[in-house]
């Protein structure tokens, strides 16, 4: 019970921050089109791989626009690790961000469909019990700051849980949750949210 009031309290706060940075500045989607041109030439390509290690580079189209901006910012400051972003990250300003993130915003809504459980997702059904306060049951956020997870590339999902598993991100909600978890609890949560309709891939828009 006392870790479940310390992971609320953090949530909440990280929350609260969020909400307060959100009304500072609204995205320009139109600016953002020209600013994010660099970032589909991986993130507009269906299926696109990183190069080491070797996982596919994550779907924005249907992300959340504060939880865009806040990846960015975590890759400035370090908080998130990988060279390309990192130096990707390290020129932009706030208003950069921010408008970089309503163009992708801008793209759709993340996809809506039903429940998935079966197949490569079974396992893991029971294993997100404790996502669904900050990811909702299929993986689709009710809050902004937090990011869509359904549909996302399990190979990316296993890279990034296992992030913050290990210590390449910093994040004090998300390291508290899987610290404890398997490689193979992390494949099954992948596989699961992976499963379920929500994120696609950006595209280049006229």
């Amino acid at each position: 019970m006392q870790r479940f009031t310390r992971v609320l309290a953090l949530i909440l706060a990280v929350s609260f921050a969020v909400a307060s940075a959100s009304a500072q500045a609204a995205g320009d989607a139109e600016r953002g089109k020209v600013l994010a041109d660099t970032c589909l030439g991986c993130h507009g390509i269906p299926g696109y791989r990183n190069a080491y290690p070797n996982y596919r580079v994550p779907k924005l189209g249907g992300q959340h626009e504060d939880y865009l901006v806040l990846a960015l910012q975590g890759y400035q400051a370090d908080t998130r690790t990988h060279p390309t972003m990192s130096a990707q990250s390290d020129s932009l300003s706030a208003q950069d961000m921010r408008d970089i993130a309503a163009y992708f915003a801008s793209q759709g809504e993340a996809e809506a469909g039903d429940l998935v459980t079966k197949g490569d997702a079974a396992r893991g059904k029971e294993k997100v019990a404790v996502c669904t306060a900050c990811h909702g049951e299929a993986g689709r956020s009710p809050a902004p700051n937090w990011p869509n997870l359904a549909g996302q590339h399990k190979d990316y999902l296993v890279h990034s849980i296992k992030q913050y598993r290990d210590g390449g991100r910093k994040d004090p909600v998300m390291m508290g949750q899987v610290v404890n978890l398997s490689d193979q609890d992390i494949k099954d949560i992948a596989a699961f949210y992976s499963k379920q309709s929500g994120l696609f891939t950006a595209q280049y828009s006229n």
